[in-house]
Parts: structure tokens; C-alpha cells; sequence
């Protein structure tokens, strides 16, 4: 990714004074996913708990707030970007309470009562889900979030979904 590209995201990302921004990082999508944060300096949580995630730690999405000025941001945007590694959110709400709102997704029941693992955290799978939803599941989803960032189907576009009166708003930014 080009130094501009990343500037552009790093620019929306905190266009909003005030706010915080997180990233939910799917290690399933790429070892070095888990590798990157593990190597650094950042808060990050698994957003599974219990006996199980500590076998799926590999395989499951991570929670990190991420500092606008921090080299550390600039390497997930500038390795993730294009390969679908997660989705990134902007809330005035702290850690624990973004987290908790995350955890809330990541199982839902399909029309026959199956449960399954919903991943909302892939930015291919939001792009799709986002523009379905009712009211009450966009109300549910966006919580205590303002804003949703997720790479477009074409790398060069950072979409950018809102929660607006009734619906969401969706723009669209141009990278470099």
C-alpha cells in the first residue's frame, strides 16, 4: 500500500475528534495476523473466552484499539489492506465496552436454529450483511460504534458506513 493510501485511511479514520478507533483482526485469514500482534506493544483481546479459545487462538478474531501516530497501526493497514484481514470501527466508548458489543455477534441461528459463527469481522462478509439489515439489526450492530471502515471489493476504496436517522449511510473514500 502507498504511503498516501495510508495516509487517506489514517486521516478518516480520525476525522471524528473524540472518538476511539478499533480493529477486529481475523488471525484465521493469515498467521501473521496473530504473529503481528502478539510482537506488539498494543492492547489486543481474543473475542472468544472460556477453554476453547485458547485452542482456536490462531483461528480467531482479535479486538486492539489502535493509536493514530503508532507504527504498529501503519503495518496492519500497509499488510492488511487487500487481503481481508478484518474490519475497523470508530466509538466514543472505551475497550471493555467495545468488546463486549463484538462478542455479542460472533454466533447467530439460522432459520432452522443452527448455530453458526458469524463473521462480521470480514470486511467482504460486512459489505454484504450491512445493506440487508432491518432497523432493529442495524441498531444491534452498530451500538455503541459511530462508524464502520472496511476495504472495498476493490483495494483503492475505503467504505465507510454510518448509522443515520433510520438507516446507515454509506460513502466511499478514494486511496492514492
Amino acid at each position: 500500500m502507498e504511503a498516501r493510501s495510508t495516509e487517506a485511511i489514517l486521516e478518516t479514520f480520525w476525522a471524528t475528534p473524540g472518538e476511539h478507533v478499533y480493529a477486529v483482526l481475523d488471525s484465521a485469514r493469515d498467521p501473521a495476523v496473530r504473529a503481528k500482534l502478539i510482537a506488539s506493544d498494543e492492547h489486543s483481546v481474543c473475542l472468544y473466552e472460556g477453554t476453547k479459545p485458547r485452542e482456536l487462538a490462531d483461528v480467531a478474531p482479535y479486538l486492539v484499539k489502535l493509536q493514530r501516530n503508532h507504527r504498529f497501526t501503519e503495518q496492519i493497514l500497509e499488510s492488511a489492506w487487500g487481503r481481508s484481514w478484518g474490519i475497523f470501527v470508530r466509538s466514543p466508548m472505551d475497550f471493555e465496552t467495545v468488546r463486549r458489543h463484538f462478542r455479542r455477534f460472533l454466533r447467530v441461528a439460522d432459520e432452522a436454529g443452527k448455530t453458526l459463527i458469524f463473521r462480521y469481522y470480514d470486511p467482504r462478509v460486512l459489505r454484504v450483511y450491512l445493506p440487508t439489515c432491518t432497523d432493529r439489526e442495524l441498531d444491534m450492530l452498530f451500538g455503541p460504534l459511530s462508524t464502520y471502515f472496511a476495504e472495498d471489493a476493490r483495494p483503492d476504496r475505503l467504505n465507510v458506513y454510518s448509522r443515520r436517522g433510520g438507516g446507515y449511510a454509506m460513502g466511499r473514500v478514494a486511496l492514492g
